[in-house]
């Protein structure tokens, strides 16, 4: 027993600390109205890890990988933060689906011509978070504390952009600057479902259930965290992956409260 305890330590650290900042960063992307932003820069990332493999014989991704995941991802998110104030006859939406495609599309092309591709594509999809060691939980936790940081000093300015009280391209493309750094490192251990699941599943819950921004991001952390633990125990006893079992677990959870909160709501409107 204490061995597998030793042996998810690093992996739960690490998805308590994705929980912890996309849960946040969730309800901005919320606020937005740019659901999909999320899921098309981690497709984006997965790319760039994919496309370092021609650089290192497909024996794996590694710092070269994150290097070019980040240099792809932070190109990307500076034209999204460009065309959502310069393209006014196209919806943002769109161009991020647009995005989303056009990086789906080049990875399936990409790894047409590696071996052991289907490989690749499970880990982009799903991740490989149980064989995350201390050290990359220890450069992820201070990335995401840096990022943090910087989202506290300047909050005002950054909820001011979310809710289109200002309109400012600097603060667009410092918010999606940030954003893309968080989805690069998350998406190279968690990859681009759990990514995805774990910045919007939480953040939607709180939404729902609950009115202002400590409540809802209370509420947001509460969700993930418990949906992590129960993920985890889920993989464990039922030696199921753990990426699958993150997405699975968080979105079932959450279509379960909803149609219970549903039917609450019905039962309330008929006395």
């Amino acid at each position: 027993m204490t061995e597998i305890f030793v042996f998810l330590a690093a992996p739960l650290t690490l998805a308590i600390l994705l929980v912890g900042i996309h849960s946040y960063l969730g309800l901005h992307v919320l606020e937005r109205d740019v659901i999909f932003v999320d899921i098309s820069l981690s497709q984006v990332a997965a790319l760039g890890g994919v496309i370092s493999l021609f650089f290192t014989d497909g024996k794996g991704e590694g710092s070269l990988g994150l290097l070019f995941s980040l240099g792809l991802c932070l190109l990307v998110a500076l034209i999204l933060s460009l065309l959502r104030h310069y393209e006014k006859k196209v919806s943002q939406e769109a161009l991020i689906g647009m995005t989303y495609a056009l990086a789906s599309g080049s990875l399936i092309l990409v790894m047409d011509h590696l071996p052991h591709a289907t490989e690749h594509l499970k880990e982009a999809l799903v991740g490989n978070i149980l064989f995350v060691t201390w050290p990359m939980v220890f450069e992820t936790f201070v990335i995401y504390l840096l990022i943090g940081a910087i989202h506290f000093v300047f909050r005002k300015q950054f909820w001011a952009c979310s809710k289109g009280q200002i309109k400012s391209p600097l603060w667009d493309f410092f918010f999606y600057l940030l954003f893309g750094v968080v989805i690069t490192f998350s998406t190279h251990h968690a990859g681009v479902l759990v990514v995805f699941s774990i910045l919007v599943v939480p953040a939607s819950f709180a939404k729902r259930m609950v009115d202002g921004l400590f409540k809802r991001l209370m509420l947001a952390w509460g969700f993930g965290l418990v949906g992590i633990l129960i993920a985890f125990l889920f993989s464990y006893v039922g030696d199921y992956p753990a990426g699958a079992a993150i997405v699975t677990t968080l979105t079932a959870i959450f279509f379960a409260f909803l149609f219970v909160k549903l039917l609450l709501e019905r039962k309330q409107q008929a006395f």
